[in-house]
């Protein structure tokens, strides 16, 4: 018998829609059911791609023993947190003050009001020697103490409640550095590059997550004076962004046969991930790419963000112009099923030829394996691209075979708003340096579809949405970073769309400053620095939260100064440059003490610093020449928009609040840059 999960448009609450537990969907409903009925609340947060939440639901909450335990002393909801980051927000930073960790499946006992108490991540259904408590011991504990202590509960609650509304203030306004210095900028570099792993790459030690907007800043820093006085530093950084580029992309964590980029790594090699793929991960990354390509031209990247931009529009290709969410790590059951070979599945697709030897060498595929069953996953080991190049076509045929032969993933298709924006800017700048109009037109269309599905206006103000199902068209009211990306978005349009059609950048500009213009007054704080995660007039579960820190996607605030300091640099509207002034303080102490988690901010301020560059181009004039030289130097962040006022020459540059003289030679506008 279905549950109340049936009803709902989320791939991954349809996944429990089946499930002997009587879940409810966050909301009123299962609010009121805590309140009449004395129990307390066991919130479950997960997502469709995610391994781990498989595996507890199949070991628990198809179990009827274990569902009849939850149902019988809990109100039990399940929530998807790519469609209510809100929620998983709050009760991530819950578990983590209480487990000093966190993770998903995230599970969260609550009081019939929301307020956390208790919580964990993944509980095994019964004792396995490894240190876990069993689930349903779990359950039990916490229904008892909730009878017999339910006071000492809610005192607990009041805590973690009281703890989640102080760290929403900036650490700044705490009493530590309050005041913003570009010099800070010097100081998060060298101490990101200080935790780099030089031998492997990327930072720290196992899982090992892809740092695209880390790597990101540096990139940009490299661009500044400041670090022209430093040339080791420069020297460092170069290192520091070749080598973990060039791991990831050799490595396991990238699909070496169809493109794409897993989720994370298990080990420090880069070799075997958790399979899932997820949107945002790839949108990151082949920005990433795309800035290492501009600054060395290597082949490798190029093949990378070809072969990346590929998949996506091979798979995750929606109707009407937007990209599905993720595809599952697992199929028939088995993690990473679908990517991994072994030496006979070689051989039996190329046939027992020298191509199929060469292929096993070049990707490590072994009798031995290095997954499970004796299985590989691919991995690029030899260093000449000119091998990879040789053996296109035998990757082409694998591939086809893949498809053909074995069961796909799931995949889960909802259409997020602030994912497919940060893809559309990436893709935008990729179709504009790597002269690929295709994909600029397509990042164009997806924008549209942003626009037309996702936006609506309300008493004459834009109202945007989350996310965006084909049954049933947009959900969700919005958060801060959806229309923060939503505008960088829209700005990366505007950047490049002028080669695309002329003068179409001013209706791009115009709709990323609807999107800013809204989120100032929706998300504002009166009282203090920043902007809330949610609007005034939402449903908040806790408490109101500021988002500081980077996560697998940049930080509302940190996006919002990308968009505030684009749209200055553009409008030179004061209301933009005080609002980024007011805002940058709030990472101050962050950016000394941990910068990798602020670094998209860290990218703005140093964009921002160093000068954005407009470059007007008078009607008629053609943008070839100049794309073609922006293409040929290290990625500077540039808008080239063609203009129709009055310009006595072809080309004139601003470069933050200053516009130099207008030249008809384009050696000297690439000399300004």
């Amino acid at each position: 018998m279905q549950n109340r999960l049936s009803q709902e448009n989320s791939l991954y609450l349809k996944q429990h829609a089946e499930n002997p537990v009587d879940w409810y969907p966050w909301g009123e409903e299962a609010f009121a059911a805590a309140e009449a009925s004395g129990k307390p609340l066991l919130v479950s947060i997960g997502y469709s791609a995610c391994h781990w939440c498989h595996v507890m639901a199949h070991e628990s909450f198809e179990s009827d023993y274990i569902a009849k335990l939850m149902n019988q002393h809990f109100i039990c909801v399940k929530v998807d947190r790519e469609e209510r980051p809100d929620v998983d927000q709050v009760y991530m930073e819950a578990v983590q003050m209480l487990q000093q960790s966190g993770g998903w499946p995230l599970n969260v006992f609550c009081l019939p009001d929301g307020r956390p108490f208790f919580g964990g991540t993944y509980f095994p259904p019964e004792d396995r020697g490894q240190g876990l408590i069993p689930w349903p011991q779990v359950l039990m504990r916490i229904s008892e103490h909730y009878k017999r202590s339910r006071a000492e509960l809610e005192e607990n609650a009041d805590a973690i409640q009281k703890n989640i509304m102080a760290s929403t203030l900036a650490a700044s306004t705490g009493g530590a550095q309050g005041s913003w210095d570009n010099a800070f900028l010097i100081d998060a570099a060298n101490g990101i590059c200080g935790t780099h792993d030089d031998q492997y790459g990327g930072f720290g030690g196992a899982p090992k997550f892809p740092p695209s907007m880390t790597l990101n800043f540096l990139r940009a820093l490299r661009r500044s004076a400041a670090v022209d006085a430093e040339p080791e530093l420069g020297e460092r950084i170069d290192s520091v962004c070749h080598t973990t580029l060039r791991a990831m992309a050799h490595g396991g964590l990238f699909d070496q046969f169809g493109g794409g980029f897993a989720r994370y790594s298990v080990d420090p090699h880069w070799l075997i991930p958790h399979f899932e793929k997820m949107l945002y991960d790839n949108a990151l990354l082949i920005d990433a790419y795309t800035r290492g390509w501009l600054h060395n031209q290597d082949p490798l990247y190029a093949a990378v963000v070809e072969e990346t931009i590929g998949w996506l529009e091979r798979e995750m290709t929606a109707n009407g112009g937007g990209f599905y969410a993720a595809l599952d790590a697992d199929s028939e059951g088995e993690e990473g099923r679908y990517y991994v070979w072994t030496p006979e599945e070689i051989d039996s697709v190329l046939g027992p030829t020298e191509q199929a030897r060469e292929i096993r060498l070049a990707y490590n595929i072994t009798a031995e394996g290095n997954f499970e069953h004796g299985s590989s996953n691919p991995a690029l080991v030899d260093a000449d691209i000119g091998v990879r190049d040789k053996l296109a076509a035998a990757r082409a045929k694998l591939l086809a075979y893949r498809e053909a032969n074995r069961v796909r993933p799931g995949k889960d298709t909802k259409i997020n708003t602030a994912w497919n924006c940060m893809l559309i800017r990436s893709i935008a700048d990729a179709g504009f340096y790597f002269k690929r109009p295709q994909w600029l037109q397509r990042a164009r269309k997806a924008a549209d579809f942003i626009w037309d599905e996702l936006t609506e206006q309300q008493d004459g103000a834009l109202r945007l949405k989350a996310v965006y199902y084909a049954a049933c068209g947009a959900q969700v009211d919005g958060f801060l970073h959806d229309y923060a990306l939503a505008a960088e978005a829209f700005l990366a349009i505007a950047s490049k769309i002028d080669v695309l059609e002329s003068g179409a950048s001013a209706r791009y500009q115009a709709r990323a400053q609807a999107c800013v213009d809204s989120a100032l007054c929706y998300f504002e704080d009166p009282h203090a620095i920043g902007y809330f995660f949610t609007a005034e007039d939402s449903e908040t579960p806790v408490a109101r939260r500021k988002e500081w820190f980077d996560n697998a996607t940049p930080s509302g605030n940190a996006a919002l100064l990308h968009a505030l300091s684009g749209l200055y640099a553009l409008t030179g509207a004061g209301r933009y440059d005080r609002a980024l002034r007011a805002t940058l303080p709030a990472f101050a102490n962050y950016a000394q003490k941990v910068a990798a988690g602020v670094a998209h901010a860290l990218e703005a301020v140093t964009t921002h610093a160093i000068g954005i560059a407009v470059i007007k181009v008078r009607a008629g004039v053609s943008l070839e020449g100049l794309q073609a030289a922006l293409a040929a130097a290290p990625w500077r962040r540039v808008f080239v928009q063609t203009t129709t006022d009055e310009q006595s020459a072809d080309y004139q540059v601003c470069i933050g609040t200053q516009c130099l003289p207008p030249t008809n030679d384009l050696s000297e506008v690439v000399e300004v840059l």
